[in-house]
């Protein structure tokens, strides 16, 4: 009664995953004693049942890309943390502090904790490891202030438009500072919650119609009629 595929494998629709005594779970079908994978996804296989992580909702890691993330727990030496990839991020002590970690001196929930936010970098990342974070550059670190909206992390580019365009739109419309993550965590940070909710709509309008054309031209007419009800503020 084999699987034919390894933890977290790729696998592509109309992949066989196992046969025998298994369970068709999430993204799979059976068929004479076969699991089939439905989707394009992670494979996975918990207690006899075979299922795959759909592809779309998550965000794969790149050295480089700017992410927000979720702090999940407090470890050892460092923070885990939820970045919406298949693997959870690892944000080392020593990153924050800027020194070496000394655990007889230094309490780490006195840093961070679970539920904080925070905007980081991936610093190293690879097949065989989870992602490593930095917060060591200007910009990165725990997140104080503004509202978090989360789209499909393939919208991002959408987002942002040819050479920044859109969302150098939104942000002058609105008056307010955006930071993308690229798994599709947004923060959005405005002199007050209107022009907040406001940057919030049209990045929200930007993911419901990103297969349409003409969008700039739609989003930049949308912002205006919205400031222009609340009298530009």
């Amino acid at each position: 009664m084999p699987t034919y595929f390894e933890k977290k494998q790729l696998v592509t629709p109309g992949e066989m995953l196992a046969e025998g005594d298994y369970l068709a779970g999430k993204n799979t079908y059976a068929e004479n004693s076969k699991i089939y994978a439905s989707r394009i996804g992670l494979a996975d296989c918990n207690n006899k049942q075979v299922n795959v992580v759909a592809l779309r909702s998550f965000y794969f890691p790149k050295v480089g890309d700017v992410v927000i993330g979720t702090v999940l727990e407090v470890g050892f030496n460092g923070w885990t943390v939820d970045i919406k990839a298949p693997y959870t991020a690892l944000l080392r002590a020593s990153d924050v502090l800027s020194r070496p970690f000394k655990p007889q001196n230094d309490e780490l929930s006195q840093v961070l904790i679970g539920g904080d936010l925070i905007v980081a970098k991936i610093a190293s990342y690879d097949r065989a490891h989870d992602p490593q974070l930095t917060v060591g550059e200007p910009g990165l670190g725990k997140i104080t202030r503004g509202q978090i909206i989360k789209v499909t992390p393939s919208k991002i580019p959408r987002v942002i438009g040819k050479k920044g365009s859109m969302i150098s739109m939104i942000k002058k419309e609105t008056n307010c500072q955006i930071i993308l993550g690229l798994n599709g965590v947004i923060l959005v940070t405005g002199k007050n919650p209107d022009n907040e909710e406001l940057a919030i709509a049209a990045i929200q309008k930007i993911e419901n119609e990103s297969h349409t054309s003409g969008l700039t031209d739609r989003i930049t007419q949308f912002l205006k009629e919205e400031r222009g009800k609340t009298g530009g503020k």
